[in-house]
């Protein structure tokens, strides 16, 4: 059995950044590991979601600091990344619409955010209603706010041009493992997979996303804290809408203190549109399919009795938010009137076609509470990235860095004389610290 200086556990987006960061640095080739439990990588979130290249305006900076800090570096390394490898980057700016009076304020409070997250005062400009129509004619509102360094990419294909170079780099792909259990054992961690194969490594990065918290709990890690996830769910536009605006345009959350998000109306990368997504309370990380929630169901139903996730369930307003989200599921016509909200030209008998739904997970607190940024926690040779959801395909590679960059002042990794990769991490982890 082969033992390798550090595993890394999860090929979404992130778990390759730090593959690719790591390997990068490693002075002996075949020193880190990927291990993935599916065939391919990113086959969940990391491409199945929104497409977008977050600006931090949307983020608390006090609340959401290590979200934030990651979306607003992230922008400009993608953007060099794409330009460089000759992929897609769209900068083509997206719009923040407040349906009602009331949200107005939130439009402020956004502004402010923007200006704390380093974002410049040209890149936000804040629309009163006629100027909104003027900029898209076919938006309803009473005010938005426009942001110019928003872009659209397919984070599939960045993933897969990562995965090109962190193995031209040396790094062991591990594809078609999924980790049960990760032991330790005389010094070094053996992690079993379902495929019934023993891999071990001295040192762990468990970025394994909506199994990020189970793989923490076999460790020992992260036992106060649990998940519950969220399928998004999207519906293409028909090509009558193509050019219905030319932003992507998303509304003022009602709730903001709950992973509900209003539907939105999303210009992807190569042109299509598509409205969503919503967030569909379901039982596991990969319930896309209405078997695999079930399947999922008991488990997650005795997990959660015996953790703060409990003490949501009786939460009044969390019920009442999740049956309009399964409303939005179970009715097309529900979903696409949250939408007519802003662009009242929709129809919904004109949608006749799905588009990909994706899961997110959520971390929850002894208490009940959503926690609301990222937890990076490391014990023993092991560091845990646990709560990584949106931004968090537009942060990864900073993210990535910072963790990279923790891993190797651990002395966990051998390093070679200079890094391969486009950034230094350790100086990308610099900029992370304020943070």
């Amino acid at each position: 059995m082969r033992l390798y200086s550090v595993a890394v556990i999860g090929g979404g987006i992130l778990g390759t950044s730090i593959a690719y960061f790591l390997s990068g640095q490693a002075r002996d080739p075949g020193s880190v590991a990927l291990v993935e439990q599916e065939l391919d990588i990113a086959r969940h979130t990391s491409s199945r979601n929104t497409g977008k290249v977050h600006a931090p305006f949307l983020y608390d900076p006090a609340k959401k600091k290590l979200f934030a800090k990651a979306a607003s570096l992230g922008f400009e390394m993608w953007e060099k990344f794409a330009q460089a490898r000759g992929l897609p980057f769209e900068r083509d700016g997206v719009l923040e619409v407040a349906t009602d009076e009331r949200s107005i304020d939130r439009l402020h409070k956004y502004m402010s955010w923007g200006e704390a997250n380093g974002l410049a005062k040209d890149d936000l400009l804040l629309l009163d209603k006629a100027g909104t129509k003027k900029m898209e004619p076919n938006v309803r509102c009473e005010a938005a706010i426009y942001c110019g360094k928003d872009g659209s990419v397919d984070y599939g294909s960045f993933s897969c041009t990562l995965l090109q170079d962190l193995r031209s780099f040396g790094c062991a792909v591990l594809l078609g493992h999924g980790v049960t259990r990760v032991e330790n054992k005389a010094g070094a961690y053996v992690i079993s997979t379902r495929q019934g194969r023993k891999i071990e490594a001295e040192f762990i990065v468990n970025a394994a996303g909506g199994n990020a918290v189970d793989i923490a709990h076999s460790m020992g890690v992260a036992r106060e804290y649990t998940d519950l996830h969220f399928r998004g769910e999207y519906w293409q536009a028909p090509e009558q809408y193509r050019d219905l605006t030319r932003l992507s345009v998303y509304s003022v959350p009602r709730h903001t203190e709950y992973p509900f998000l209003d539907p939105h109306w999303i210009v992807r990368a190569d042109g299509r549109r598509e409205v969503g997504p919503n967030a569909v309370p379901v039982f596991g990380p990969y319930a896309y399919s209405l078997g695999r929630n079930i399947a999922d169901m008991l488990p997650k139903i005795i997990e959660s009795s015996a953790t703060g996730a409990r003490k949501v369930f009786f939460d009044r307003q969390f019920l009442s938010l999740a049956s309009t989200e399964l409303k939005s599921s179970l009715s097309k016509t529900a979903m696409i009137n949250r939408v007519r909200e802003f662009l009242p030209a929709l129809r919904p008998s004109a949608f006749t076609e799905r588009g990909t739904a994706g899961i997110r997970s959520s971390v929850i607190d002894r208490e009940g509470r959503f926690v609301p940024d990222t937890l990076i926690l490391k014990r023993d040779s092991s560091v845990h990235v646990l709560n990584y959801n949106s931004p968090g395909a537009t942060g990864a590679l900073p993210m990535a860095a910072k963790v990279a960059a923790q891993v190797m002042e651990a002395g966990a990794l051998a390093q070679a004389g200079r890094a391969r990769t486009m950034w230094d991490p350790a100086e990308i982890a610099s900029r992370m610290s304020s943070a």
